[in-house]
């Protein structure tokens, strides 16, 4: 489909089609950093508790780890369902599902400054 203004034509973006690319690369930057997550989980763990900020990065990417987990199963119990987004009716629920889902992912990256914040930048790992 395109539509044609003077000499220029312009094509019709597939929503739908963008939609899906945009949750594929958000789907893979979140895998990328459950894995970092998990990485520098590990990495703290070996260190050991004399390190000086071993439990609060114990606890926050924990906490990371959790909430990336909640908002992943949240996005595919929102898949599984299959929500006519055309419904009138479903709008409000669904805008506040979306709603709750980016609160999750603004704290899961507030959470990740912080880590980044106490990390091993310039330390030594035995």
């Amino acid at each position: 489909l395109s539509c044609a203004e003077g000499d220029k034509v312009y094509r019709r973006i597939n929503i739908n089609h963008y939609a899906t690319k945009k949750t594929a690369a958000q789907s893979m930057l979140d895998v990328a950093l459950l894995m970092a997550n998990s990485s520098q989980l590990k990495t703290v763990l070996y260190v050991g508790p004399h390190y000086r900020f071993y439990i609060p990065l114990i606890v926050l990417l924990s906490l990371s780890i959790t909430l990336q987990v909640v908002v992943g199963s949240g996005f595919y119990v929102l898949k599984t369902l299959k929500y006519d987004l055309n419904d009138v009716r479903k709008h409000a629920k669904l805008n506040r599902m979306n709603n709750v889902a980016t609160v999750f992912v603004f704290f899961t990256v507030l959470i990740n400054i912080f880590i980044t914040a106490l990390g091993f930048e310039g330390h030594s790992i035995r």
